[in-house]
């Protein structure tokens, strides 16, 4: 019987999982087969299959997102049950996600995760930002991001009770608590941390729903620019321009550093797109503490995967490599905090 590779990080065979997978996909389309069943190279923190559903009339592209060992637990990481639903309560609100086609069940057998449509388009970075085909993309999607990030934060989940708030002291608490348990002390670090805590933002007079991870990556590209938002597991109740902090980091810029909003797009042309789509511009200080907040949040994330590498925990090289960037974060932080005359 042949056997997944170990990164793969799941504990049945091919044959085991497209035996389970068939089940399922017959609950969306009688008599339906699965063909095509492989392992995504992407999706750090999850795993992604890509597999279609083959009955005699029909032929269904689907990803199937399924929980992996390394994620399951990990704090801040909603379930993918869970997910699922935000993402269906996202696509009933009129944000571009992939349509989520079934949620797995105990009795699947294959842990926790759902199915979803396949969304025609590009995540990796490089090839967004190089390639002729995005070359429009490239103009519009800075503002594009603006708007669709307006309509996520506007997004009625109040009934959705897995979202957990979080102020922006919150934030920075959690934050350094995990720093602190890596038990590796880092003076860049500490020194952010300091200026994080005396520059905190007034409480929003509303906690809304923020994705908590949007950036290069986890947005699916096409020549027209935003197709899909994918990956919600780390959204919570917060301040709404941690999102647009986030996506300001320099991490995602991929060398193009002059433009800030993931390599391809101005501040302002974040900032107007979401003015255009919510009413309202928003406070570019208020950003740049997010952009700041999320710098040093990288920094401690790669903290993170090396201490598990370290740690035995997870050996992939993935792991190995992103853990060392740390350092770059501390880079990115001098080159943001020291023209602040600390």
């Amino acid at each position: 019987m042949a056997e997944l590779a170990p990164e793969c990080e799941t504990p049945f065979s091919v044959e085991d999982m497209q035996e389970k997978l068939t089940h399922v996909v017959q609950r969306l389309l009688s008599g339906a087969r699965v063909e095509g069943l492989s392992r995504l190279t992407g999706g750090a923190n999850q795993q992604m299959w890509s597999l279609e559903a083959v009955s005699e009339h029909s032929r269904v592209p689907i990803i199937l997102r399924q929980a992996s060992t390394w994620s399951q637990g990990a704090e801040g990481t909603m379930q993918l049950d869970d997910e699922a639903r935000l993402v269906i309560r996202a696509g009933e609100g009129g944000i571009p996600v992939p349509r989520v086609h079934e949620i797995l069940r105990p009795e699947d057998g294959l842990g926790t995760g759902y199915l979803m449509a396949r969304v025609e388009g590009e995540t990796l970075p490089p090839k967004i930002l190089k390639g002729d085909q995005f070359s429009h993309a490239r103009q519009v999607l800075a503002g594009q991001c603006g708007e669709v990030l307006a309509g996520v934060h506007r997004l009625k989940v109040d009934d959705l009770d897995f979202l957990q708030p979080a102020t922006p002291a919150d934030v920075v608490v959690n934050l350094y608590r995990e720093y602190q348990n890596y038990g590796e002390f880092r003076p860049v670090f500490e020194l952010a941390f300091r200026w994080l805590r005396q520059h905190l933002p007034v409480v929003p007079d509303k906690l809304t729903l923020v994705h908590g991870d949007f950036r290069h990556g986890n947005l699916m590209v096409n020549e027209q620019g935003l197709a899909a938002v994918l990956d919600w597991e780390l959204a919570f109740l917060g301040d709404p321009m941690a999102d647009l902090g986030w996506m300001c980091v320099n991490s995602w810029r991929f060398g193009n550093i002059e433009l800030p909003v993931g390599g391809f797009g101005t501040r302002d042309q974040l900032l107007d797109g979401y003015a255009v789509a919510s009413g309202q511009r928003p406070d570019p200080d208020r950003v740049r503490f997010w952009e700041i907040l999320g710098t040093l949040r990288w920094g401690v994330m790669c903290q993170g995967m090396a201490s598990s590498f370290v740690a035995g925990h997870d050996t992939s090289p993935e792991r190995s490599a992103i853990g060392r960037r740390a350092s770059e974060a501390e880079v990115d932080l001098l080159r943001e905090l020291v023209p602040l005359n600390l």
